[in-house]
């Protein structure tokens, strides 16, 4: 979404300013001395763009594709988001936007038709400041290079690669006799499991608003991949039904309520903000130190080599395919960033409670995330600082 953003955006803007007057050189002021003015452009302009680039007419699709609210006919600054919840559309006034882009709507088809509850709340939040609201559903999910599902294909591409490589370890024929099957099970995990609180301060970091937009969608759609990826093994060898080990599993438990909270618009009071984010914010010392304690060295030293395989999965090869993806796609700098720091990111803290929770060897998986939470000191340069 965010490609299809700017290229419209880019599109319409082109010889335009928020007075209507032709655009000045950069770096120019005008005669009164004031400041330039705001490049920008008009509704019509960014619709046609719009439509051009996704082709709303072919789909028969949920919802109307298009300007679903019509705001002003001047866009100076335009703000992209997943779906049209009240969460965003706070953000989107408190960033002074004249124009909203979404993939959901506020409006579908089979809905009552009534004004009320929260569909009152965003319209006249919408109406009040005069912000446009343009939503593409199919469309958005269905161009060839710019679509939801062709980005989150070629990011997928990548966790895929790290379960295949975790997964066929004890079927080489130079490491088969040396890997303890158990053991594997409970490890595999840690190849292409990542600590996601690493991955959104960085992207915030480096690739700021968009990076961390970014990154957040990737690790919405992969932490539950990952999850059943981390789970399968083991329910596997343990001879135990997955389903309910996922069902009982608290990180997709937690993904799927956040996604439901979040499509229901519901938001934290103001007073209980602080505190949540408090504890959120300790959440990765938590991890560690849980690892930490239950970390046994003489449980490395068994199983050196299976170790030192899905250390190089996730440390070595991951940034590798990622820098792989980014080429043979040609993602934008700010993909590859989000891809590049995703891809060397230390193994999540949980793999030692899933380990552990499901009864295999948590001591020896407490280790391996322990050491890769080093490693990610060598990787994430080596990622970000070679490989970009």
């Amino acid at each position: 979404m965010i490609r299809v953003r700017v290229a419209a955006k880019r599109a319409a803007i082109r010889g335009s300013n928020c007075r209507g007057g032709p655009r000045r050189a950069r770096g120019t002021l005008p005669h009164n001395g004031a400041m330039p003015d705001t490049p920008c452009t008009d509704r019509a302009a960014l619709l046609a763009a719009c439509d051009t680039e996704l082709h709303p007419e072919r789909f028969k699709d949920h919802g109307p594709n298009g300007l679903q609210v019509e705001g002003k006919a001047r866009i100076a600054k335009l703000v992209s988001g997943v779906t049209a919840s009240r969460a965003l559309i706070d953000a989107a006034i408190d960033a002074g936007a004249d124009a909203i882009l979404v993939h959901h709507g506020l409006f579908w088809r089979g809905q009552s038709g009534t004004v009320t509850g929260w569909m009152k709340e965003r319209l006249k939040r919408l109406l009040a400041h005069d912000i446009n609201l343009l939503a593409y559903h199919l469309p958005l999910d269905a161009h060839p290079t710019l679509g939801n599902n062709a980005q989150l294909g070629r990011r997928l591409g990548l966790v895929a690669t790290g379960i295949a490589l975790s997964y066929v370890l004890p079927h080489l024929p130079v490491l088969s006799r040396w890997i303890d099957r158990r053991d594997h099970a409970a490890s595999a995990q840690v190849a292409f499991r990542f600590n996601s609180f690493i991955g959104l301060a960085l992207a915030e970091r480096l690739g700021g608003a968009q990076g961390l937009q970014l990154i957040a969608v990737l690790i919405g759609v992969c932490v539950p991949l990952c999850n059943i990826g981390a789970v399968w093994p083991m329910a596997r060898h343990a001879g135990r039904g997955i389903v309910g080990e996922l069902v009982r599993n608290p990180l997709i438990l937690a993904t799927a309520s956040g996604l439901v909270a979040n499509l229901l618009g519901f938001k934290l009071p103001e007073w209980l903000v602080p505190t949540v984010s408090r504890i959120g914010a300790a959440s990765i010392a938590l991890g560690l130190m849980a690892a930490g304690a239950g970390m046994q060295f003489q449980s490395l030293a068994r199983g050196k080599l299976l170790g030192a395989s899905v250390l190089t999965i996730r440390h070595l090869l991951m940034p590798l395919a990622a820098f792989g993806l980014a080429r043979a796609f040609g993602l934008a700098a700010e993909e590859t960033l989000v891809l590049l720091i995703f891809s060397a990111l230390p193994t999540a803290s949980s793999c030692y409670v899933l380990a552990a929770r499901m009864g295999y060897n948590g001591p020896y998986v407490a280790g391996l995330v322990t050491l890769s939470t080093l490693l990610g000191i060598v990787s994430l340069p080596f990622a970000l600082g070679v490989l970009r």
